[in-house]
């Protein structure tokens, strides 16, 4: 009996582990502009996932000027969208589907200077359903943890599909 148990945990470790790396390929995919919008792949260039797990990520950048503005500070615009990408890659990872974001909200404290680190830790709080929630924070670790921004997501599963050609008689 304790064998069978063990066997089904392993099972379901491997299935989360399979999801972990799927969400983790799609981010990188993101990045690298295989995936999504080039303005997407802007601002997520250089990004480096330091700790995975289902429902978490932990990630390091380094602000590139060309995610800048003009006084040298990383764009709210370029903030946002790690927010978004690293939120989504954290519910993907245990929710197992693509979801639509139904309620973002961003919460700026301070920001970054160009070639500064930063951190970012996306927690999935919840998953009820068709709707989850994520937790995302960016602190820059060049300035000693100093909050640089808090966003929330709401996503909803999507059960909507395009309609499909039709083959010709």
């Amino acid at each position: 009996m304790m064998t069978e148990y063990s066997q089904e945990e392993e099972s379901i470790s491997q299935a989360h582990n399979f999801q972990l790396q799927r969400s983790l390929k799609l981010l990188h995919g993101v990045a690298n502009g295989a995936v999504g919008y080039e303005l997407e792949a802007r601002s997520l260039r250089g990004i480096r996932v330091i700790q995975a797990d289902a429902g978490f990520l932990h990630c390091k950048f380094i602000v590139p000027a060309h995610a800048s503005d003009i006084n040298g500070n990383w764009h709210a615009g370029a903030i946002a969208t790690i927010i978004d990408s690293v939120g989504a890659t954290a519910i993907y990872s245990v929710c197992h589907k693509v979801k639509v974001t139904v309620n973002f909200n961003i919460q700026y404290h301070s920001t970054a200077k160009i070639q500064e680190e930063v951190e970012i830790e996306a927690k999935a709080n919840g998953n009820r359903g068709k709707l989850s929630s994520v937790l995302v924070e960016i602190r820059n670790k060049s300035k000693n943890g100093r909050l640089i921004a808090v966003g929330t997501q709401w996503t909803a599963g999507n059960d909507y599909r395009s309609p499909q050609p039709q083959a010709k008689l």
